[in-house]
């Protein structure tokens, strides 16, 4: 890796909150698991109070518990201490690659759906010459059609909004924020990966010292390295004692991906045609859908229903499966599916739910997966997309682009100016991560998601809502469609959240308040759903 720094403003990493003693608590709970007094208190593990002497003797075997638990994998007593950072000019790609590619995390992030990005906040890797002209040329060029792009589709998405909402269109100046907004929402899709984020970042301490071993990962492992080098030393500042037991970060090249992209030889990956021929076979596999179901446990509901019979301790005889399926996922019946929190894991009846287990095949957006990963619990194996820096652009055009003339013009414009710029930071020889950085939001990528039927019935509670991103909502109703055609009696259950309060009794049916998406949504069947935007 190269010691140089990015040319643009550095990542900002500062830890605003955290356990008081982390540390010591770590070594406190792993001291209690074997205590005939019950609890250890951090401040008895530290010797506070006690003679230097003594003090010194709990610390050095402080230390020693806390190597000897950290080497035998009993990691559990790390994750009692969290830390909640702030950060700034991190990458969307870091943010998608390595922040938000693992379930242990909780993020509070600036959203491009609502908030205008401004020039000049996207990251500038360590380029010279010819290169870095060409980087920020390109980088330049994305940004200008993201404001041109904001300003032409203000009238297409002007009719889709008043057409939705028809009772609004006497005060068009009263929703010129909302159409914006919607504009702005599609502009984003020529912004390169390479834009700023701001972001809340809140982890625990196991998670810290995986990001440390594997800092050094696909697909940003420069800008990684700086920015997890921050975070550890924001907490060692906060509590020297984690040097006991922070590992240094693996090399990039003993990476299993590297190790694996070594063998195919860069002549391989960089032969158009082959990277042509799998995109081509894996959209067909695709059948016209955006996620497509590819697999799933052979007996769902019968499993869904026996699971219900034997939480309830009956036999078959007197609750059927298609009582038992109804049990468990109706809102009617399951109240707790109407609640704003997520009660799934917490309920002795709603945990069967995690018995029946899907698997799709998805195409989407940079962009759009980025909220699509959020939803932790549905697991996908996403690409490296150092595989994606292809000779052709490949990329998602959102509905809205559709007949829009100049708008649509510019894109397409936009999409082959920025690839013919990847192409040519690839022959000075650019490395692959810093090329990737003026890939597209709208780059498509293509993954295979798995996920239980608790985390999906969850997601889908969330992504039906016509108020989410159009690709997500889209994949979500590809996947609700599916199931319901193959097992038709838990297919019928997954709804938007209006859609289970309507069935729960709750009140008000649509709890997004002034955000209503304008249409009676839990009146409608999945499959009459239809979009304007």
């Amino acid at each position: 890796m190269s010691s140089a720094a990015f040319l643009s403003p550095p990542p900002e990493v500062t830890l605003v909150n955290a356990f008081a003693r982390p540390f010591d608590g770590a070594v406190a709970a792993a001291r209690t698991c074997y205590s005939p007094k019950g609890i250890v208190t951090p401040e008895e593990v530290a010797g506070d109070g006690a003679p230097e002497a003594e003090r010194d003797r709990r610390l050095a075997r402080r230390d020693s518990l806390a190597r000897d638990v950290y080497a035998a994998g009993h990691h559990t007593t790390y994750q009692h201490a969290h830390f909640q950072f702030a950060l700034r000019n991190v990458s969307r790609q870091l943010i998608w690659s390595f922040l938000h590619a693992h379930p242990w995390y909780n993020s509070e992030q600036t959203s491009q759906r609502y908030v205008e990005v401004k020039p000049g906040t996207f990251a500038v890797p360590p380029l010279q010459g010819r290169a870095l002209d060409v980087y920020r040329a390109a980088a330049g060029r994305q940004l200008e059609a993201y404001r041109e792009l904001g300003r032409l589709l203000r009238p297409a998405a002007a009719r889709a909004f008043f057409d939705t909402f028809r009772g609004r269109e006497s005060q068009p100046e009263r929703w010129e924020k909302a159409i914006g907004r919607r504009a702005m929402e599609v502009a984003r899709y020529v912004l390169p990966v390479a834009t700023f984020s701001t972001l809340y970042h809140t982890i625990s301490a196991v998670t810290l010292f995986r990001y440390r071993r594997l800092a050094l990962s696909f697909d940003a492992p420069f800008e990684q390295r700086l920015v997890v080098d921050a975070m550890v030393g924001e907490v060692l500042r906060h509590d020297p004692g984690y040097a006991a037991v922070l590992e240094e970060p693996l090399p990039f090249e003993e990476m299993p991906e590297a190790r694996a992209l070594g063998r195919l030889g860069a002549c391989f990956r960089r032969d158009s045609s082959s990277s042509a021929k799998f995109r081509s076979e894996f959209d067909a596999s695709l059948g016209g859908y955006v996620s497509r179901l590819v697999d799933r446990k052979g007996r769902n509901e019968e499993l869904l229903a026996a699971s219900v019979r034997e939480l309830l301790g009956v036999p078959a005889g007197v609750v059927s499966d298609d009582d038992a399926i109804a049990l468990a996922l109706d809102p009617a019946s399951n109240r707790l599916l109407g609640e704003a929190l997520d009660l799934t894991d917490h309920s002795k009846l709603s945990r069967v739910l995690h018995h029946p287990s899907y698997t799709f095949r998805k195409r989407l957006s940079h962009t759009a997966d980025s909220q699509d990963q959020r939803h932790r619990m549905t697991p996908a194996s996403r690409p490296v997309l150092g595989a994606y820096l292809t000779d052709a652009p490949d990329y998602v055009t959102p509905k809205l682009l559709l007949g829009t003339g100049a708008a649509e013009s510019l894109y397409l414009t936009t999409m082959v100016r920025t690839w013919e710029a990847i192409g040519e930071l690839r022959s000075l020889g650019v490395p692959d991560e810093f090329q990737a950085y003026l890939l597209p939001n709208a780059v498509a990528l293509r993954f295979t998601e798995s996920a239980d039927l608790a985390a999906l019935r969850h997601k889908h509670a969330m992504r039906l809502c016509f108020n989410a991103q159009e690709e997500i909502w889209q994949a979500s109703v590809d996947e609700a469609l599916q199931i319901r055609e193959a097992e038709p009696r838990i297919g019928r259950w997954l709804l938007p959240p209006c859609g289970h309060r309507a069935r729960a009794g709750a009140k008000p049916v649509c709890p997004e308040g002034e955000r209503f998406c304008g249409v009676v949504v839990w009146r409608q069947d999945v499959a009459a759903y239809r979009r304007l935007f």
